[in-house]
């Protein structure tokens, strides 16, 4: 039997060189992510963390910790980015998803890892959201220490992928936000959001593509003129590094009573997963400013604006209820952390529900 007449991996669509030219081009963005707790182990299996460690410099230790961990997703918003070939963006959203919900509880991000599934394998592409999921990382203050790439054409279509994303935080048991601290009269501070983030695409898509026939490249001139693909693929914020660095200056009970990442079912539905029943969130809508992108989907729609408030985050990435005596502490410091926050409530007795205002 000849060379010939013997099958290969890469014959049935999976390319080992493919995925050895982008393990080597990620590895330096992937080094860049790593501090002293991380162990490096060349080829290893699994990616190692100290959780305490007592090194001269790089002092850490716990006294009653507790693992906080994470997974999410970027949803149907790769749609757009395989339409854009755009993919230095998509990596931030990944780690944005997980390490925001995770500091809801008090949490600091410890490590990171991804999971992406491909079609075809190209190590550019690929190797461009990998090292965008490493700024992320960085942006979060977190160690990007494992990843997975499959490459499965059997599976996705032509140029089609998705991706996943794991993280693991700390937090002292003491010091875990449980919304129980919430009580009538705290106030409701708001951290202004990038644009859509990454929840609502379904109906974004929907509204551009399927009803008005836009195309990613259009310019819109509600949108100041710019790229509807530009604008719907702005990266999620990551509010990681503010939320930690305010966290660590207080007793964090007497002050934070709880915080919550406006994700999937927005304003109206992440605020009551930290309510107690007697507790309502009274919100002033017009507190704050509504990005552009928000005010053309719902006219695009049109979306009755229940409907958008139940969908989106609405120019709100990320809520604290803070008792009343810090509010105005808490949003200067906030603002020089470079967040823009705005007082956007109040919570009153009640059931537990969001009130729009």
């Amino acid at each position: 039997m000849s060379k010939e007449d013997y099958l290969s991996y890469e014959q049935s669509g999976v390319s080992i060189d493919a995925n050895d030219q982008m393990v080597e081009r990620i590895s330096r963005s992937v080094a860049s992510t790593h501090g002293p707790r991380v162990i490096n182990m060349h080829n290893a299996f699994a990616g190692l963390f100290r959780l305490d460690y007592d090194e001269k410099l790089f002092k850490r230790n716990y006294r009653n910790p507790v693992l906080v961990a994470c997974t999410d997703g970027v949803g149907t918003k790769v749609i757009i980015a395989q339409q854009m070939g755009r993919y230095d963006g998509v990596g931030i959203d990944l780690v944005a998803m997980s390490v925001n919900d995770m500091i809801v509880q008090g949490a600091e991000p410890l490590f990171f890892l991804d999971y992406l599934a491909v079609n075809h394998l190209d190590p550019e592409q690929v190797a461009q959201m990998v090292e965008s999921v490493a700024t992320g990382c960085r942006w979060a203050d977190c160690a990007l220490i494992g990843g997975e790439t499959a490459e499965m054409p059997d599976l996705y279509g032509k140029d089609e992928y998705d991706m996943a994303g794991f993280s693991v935080g700390v937090v002292e048991k003491d010091r875990i936000i449980t919304g129980s601290g919430v009580q009538k009269g705290d106030v409701i501070l708001g951290l202004g959001s990038s644009g859509i983030h990454s929840n609502g695409y379904s109906l974004v898509r929907t509204i551009c593509f399927k009803k008005h026939k836009l195309k990613v490249t259009d310019c819109i001139d509600e949108l100041d003129g710019r790229c509807l693909g530009d604008v719907l693929l702005v990266p999620t914020r990551i509010y990681v590094k503010p939320i930690v660095k305010l966290l660590r200056g207080y007793k964090v009970k007497q002050v934070v009573h709880a915080m919550a990442h406006i994700t999937g079912g927005g304003l109206v539905g992440n605020i009551p997963r930290v309510l107690p029943d007697n507790c309502n969130a009274v919100l002033k809508t017009k507190s704050w400013p509504v990005p552009d992108i928000f005010n053309y989907l719902q006219k695009q729609g049109p979306v009755a604006d229940a409907e958008m408030f139940r969908v989106f985050n609405m120019g709100i990435g990320y809520i604290l209820v803070v008792a009343p005596d810090f509010a105005d502490s808490i949003q200067s410091k906030l603002t020089r952390y470079g967040e823009q926050v705005y007082r956007i409530g109040t919570i009153t007795t009640g059931s537990g529900t969001v009130i729009l205002k």
